[in-house]
């Protein structure tokens, strides 16, 4: 029988409605449940780093392990171990503190260095090494462990120990010193694009990328002389640690032992015994009579230094205030800014210690090639303000060069490591004239009506004219003058003395020393001591490191965060073509004065 009765004009039915609540109601529970269990995953995380009290067993191995890169105050890298975003750091600070610490503790008989891939400054691995020497005054062994290869920076720490051991199969990368500079000249000119450079400074080098195609002259002699210093003293750290002459050391260098078989390494004399770790695990147990079915006891530096009781007289502290990277006015949202040390942020800061009465002296640890020359000029009044009210000591670190001088120049007194990369007093202007490159290449055009000369001044348009080019350069050269005044005032020298030592040329700490940039070599304990003593505290005062370092849990939902994964990504990927691209990134805004060293200098 046909059926007459109407169909629906949509065909809906109840089934189908079933279906999309059931969906809906699904999604709604499973993000409910997927929320619930991200909140309940947050909240232990916090709970377990913040309620976990650190215990160090009896009979302890202190375990550095060495991977990452090495920066002057420890980050909380939970989110980025979590997601795997680019190259954990490790702090160089809580290193020391956990080596220190360890050398007194009756618990800990020993450290155990584990090697992995390692990029640090070579000042910051003769610091971590010193600290290293002064351990064993302790009667307690170290041991080294490579479970791949050894790299160059690494094996330079390693070899402080009293037994260096490698997997059968691995290496040590030893293969001596050199540093590449990546010139952009030709590449721009493809593009249409030509730097215009106006600087001071004969060997001020960080502008020879965009106006060259080789080293100048100059910059070879300064890079051959401080290369070839630091080198040497490698070679004569480890050849006294491995029992080795130098002629040999040097000549498994230029082996490039990277490539040897087991047996060439092992006759080499740079390690002690070749085994699996499971086997140099085995011997450390006998080592500490630790029975072979339980497990070592490895305590981190992070672990050791929380569970350390003394944190000393808060109300008498010698603030340790880290200055770490690339010198700039203001933050940037830019992911290519990581690591800056923002000279806003920073004279705040200065200003809030100077108010501080618990802060009876500052240590100013340094690590920076430099950049504007206008927020390295704010932050040197700041610290000048701030020596007037308590004692302030620089501690350079790997490199406290130019805009990094610029601001050392404030302290009353600064300390130095032999290898720190320093001076480079000089500065310079890059601005891009992209003419060809938008009028020729893309077929731009361009008119302007002005009511003065230069009014239109930067125009992307066109080069600088010659009255315009003159103006920029006689600016350039007030800024150099300026420079060197801060200079000459802080280190009682005239400006034709500081002129002839000064031209943008680069020195190693121990340089500086004879040529009377700095006061003293040492380490930065060395700068606490005396800062400590300038300000006749006695002991027991608290030692405090600044600025503070935030919760990774503090940093969710701020775009800061996002920003520095985002960046840590991009050194992973890029490698050595960072740094250059970090370079580019920071002076192609604008007519900015620049008072900055090249990022050449690092050891991997």
């Amino acid at each position: 029988m046909e059926n007459n009765t109407p169909q629906p004009k949509f065909p809906w039915t109840k089934h189908f409605w079933l279906n999309v609540l059931s969906s809906t109601v699904g999604f709604i529970i499973g993000g409910i449940i997927c929320t619930l269990l991200l909140f309940i995953l947050i909240i232990a995380m916090i709970g377990s780093s913040s309620t976990d009290t650190a215990v160090v067993k009896s009979n302890s191995l202190l375990h550095i392990n060495l991977e990452g890169a090495i920066t002057e105050q420890q980050q909380d890298n939970t989110l980025q171990s979590l997601f795997g975003d680019g190259e954990e750091s490790i702090g160089l600070d809580k290193i020391l503190k956990a080596i220190k610490i360890a050398k007194d503790n009756d618990d800990i008989k020993g450290i155990w260095l584990e090697s992995g891939s390692l990029s640090s400054y070579p000042a910051t691995l003769q610091e971590l090494r010193q600290a290293l020497q002064d351990f064993k005054k302790s009667g307690k062994p170290i041991y080294a462990y490579g479970n791949d290869v050894y790299g160059q920076g690494a094996y330079y720490l390693c070899s402080v120990a009293d037994t260096v051991a490698l997997n059968p199969i691995g290496s040590v990368d030893w293969h001596g010193m050199s540093s590449q500079i990546m010139f952009y000249k030709d590449l721009m000119a493809k593009l249409g694009v030509k730097m215009q450079v106006y600087k001071v400074g004969t060997y001020k080098s960080a502008v020879e990328p965009y106006t060259e195609t080789q080293m100048s002259p100059a910059n070879r002699e300064q890079i051959t002389a401080y290369l070839t210093e630091i080198w040497q003293t490698w070679v004569n750290d480890i050849c006294k640690a491995r029992k080795m002459q130098p002629d040999k050391a040097n000549e498994l260098a230029d082996k490039c032992m990277v490539f040897a078989g087991s047996k060439e390494t092992k006759a080499s004399g740079l390690v002690d015994l070749m085994m699996y770790k499971d086997e140099f695990t085995n011997l450390l147990k006998k080592k500490l009579g630790v029975e072979e079915d339980d497990d070592l006891n490895l305590v981190s530096p992070s672990t050791l230094c929380d569970a350390a009781d003394k944190q000393g007289d808060m109300a008498n502290q010698v603030a340790v205030y880290y200055a770490e990277g690339e010198i700039v006015e203001e933050a940037s949202p830019n992911p290519m800014s990581e690591g800056s040390v923002v000279g806003e942020k920073v004279c705040k800061d200065l200003q809030k210690l100077a108010k501080d009465d618990n802060v009876k002296a500052v240590v100013l640890r340094i690590n920076s090639p430099g950049g504007s020359a206008f927020a390295s000029e704010q932050m040197w009044h700041n610290i000048k303000v701030l020596a007037k009210k308590k004692p302030v000591v620089v501690s350079m670190g790997g490199v406290a060069a130019s805009g990094g001088y610029y601001i050392a120049a404030g302290a009353d007194y600064i300390f130095a490591e032999p290898s720190t990369i320093t001076g480079s007093i000089g500065i310079f202007g890059m601005i891009p004239d992209a003419s060809e490159l938008l009028t020729n290449k893309l077929g731009l055009k361009f008119d302007v009506v002005n009511t003065n000369k230069m009014s239109d001044f930067g125009n992307i348009g066109r080069p600088f004219n010659a009255e315009e080019g003159q103006r920029l350069q006689a600016h350039i050269e007030e800024g150099y003058t300026l420079f060197m005044t801060r200079v000459a005032d802080a280190r009682k020298k005239t400006l034709a003395q500081v002129d002839s030592i000064g031209q943008g040329r680069v020195w190693t700490g121990s340089q500086a020393l004879k040529l009377g940039l700095v006061d003293k070599l040492g380490s930065l304990q060395d700068a606490i001591n005396y800062a400590a003593s300038k300000a006749k505290l006695k002991e027991g005062y608290a030692v405090v490191g600044y600025p503070e370092v935030l919760p990774w849990y503090a940093m969710l939902g701020i775009d800061d965060a996002e920003e520095q994964a985002f960046a840590g990504r991009l050194r992973s990927m890029l490698g050595d073509f960072y740094e250059p691209l970090q370079a580019i990134n920071a002076i192609k805004n604008g007519c900015t004065v620049y008072a900055r060293l090249p990022y050449i200098i690092k050891i991997k």
